[in-house]
């Protein structure tokens, strides 16, 4: 009979060889006064410095903290998934392997959720990074908080807890884990954040950089898609085609009655222009119908991914 627990700790870590077993010693001293039920979960991200053998090393030790490999570097959302995958417990918290997030904040997050939210987000009010990392992390979650209308300060920080039923009703990849909040939000969960205290880094390097920046911009807007159109694409295609479609007609139809007054006809660049803008605004209106009639098939027999496919081992 598989072993019920209160509390899940999710941790993937890529390259992190060095703090673990801090991390895990920090964590036991964090949980054990709380004196409830807990489980940790350790998902190798396909590391190349050792992290794969120093986790078996630690289970042999401590049977509590559980391992699952990867077959390669998935990424960080495929990797809390697989960890939602095997987590039992009712609440499930989500952390960095780096150092950088302390355990001692857990009982605060508890805290928080019993005040009746269903998820509740760390917030490094004072992070311990380098100007290079920060300030692109301050535009990014301006940016989110302003687009998605809610007002949390941090969605980077990978410190979170959430009720179970949460995790249930999300599905994330690519690099969509930065926006559980929002995902959570959408499916009418109550949100909050907590400060939280950030360390430096000690061991291994930030895997931050310009290109993940950039990417999450590139995530902004399908999360945008996902939590407004998703349901209804016709309403975001369709749109668009008559933004393209009324104008193209409206020319079309100027034109039309050059022609009829007897106006000399020959091709004008505003002409074309209205050609092409139906031809657009009917292909936008064709996507945003086949669109309907995918969502409307895949509700008809929903499933997800297997995330056994990808796993190497489970101790």
């Amino acid at each position: 009979m598989t072993q019920k627990f209160d509390l899940s700790i999710v941790i993937p870590v890529f390259n992190e060889s060095g703090s673990l077993e801090d991390l895990l010693n920090s964590l036991h001293a964090a949980l054990a006064p709380l004196a409830r039920p807990y489980e940790i979960i350790f998902v190798d991200d396909g590391s190349r410095d050792g992290t794969s053998e120093k986790l078996e090393a630690l289970h042999a030790k401590d049977p509590m903290a559980k391992v699952i490999q990867l077959r390669d570097n998935f990424g960080k959302a495929v990797a809390l998934s697989v960890g939602f995958e095997h987590a039992s417990g009712d609440i499930i918290f989500t952390m960095d392997g780096d150092l950088q997030d302390d355990p001692q904040e857990i009982p605060h997050f508890l805290e928080k959720l019993d005040e009746g939210f269903d998820l509740v987000s760390g917030w490094k009010f004072k992070r311990m990074d380098p100007v290079g990392k920060t300030l692109p992390s301050r535009i990014f979650n301006r940016a989110v908080s302003l687009m998605t209308g809610i007002k949390l300060h941090d969605f980077n920080c990978g410190f979170k807890c959430c009720r179970k039923d949460v995790i249930r009703n999300i599905r994330i990849y690519g690099e969509l884990h930065r926006f559980i909040p929002v995902l959570a939000r959408w499916k009418g969960f109550r949100v909050a954040e907590i400060k939280v205290e950030h360390h430096p880094r000690i061991h291994g390097v930030s895997k931050y950089g310009m290109e993940r920046f950039t990417r999450g911009f590139l995530d902004l807007l399908t999360i945008l898609f996902l939590t407004r159109y998703l349901k209804r694409p016709l309403h975001f295609f369709g749109g668009i085609g008559l933004l393209c479609l009324i104008p193209g007609m409206a020319l079309s139809a100027f034109f039309a009655v050059q022609w009829l007054l007897g106006y000399p006809m020959h091709v004008r660049p505003l002409m074309v222009f209205g050609w092409v803008a139906i031809i657009m605004g009917i292909q936008f209106i064709s996507m945003g119908l086949l669109g309907e009639m995918l969502i409307h098939s895949m509700h008809a027999d929903r499933k997800k991914e297997d995330p056994s496919i990808i796993m190497k081992k489970l101790i």
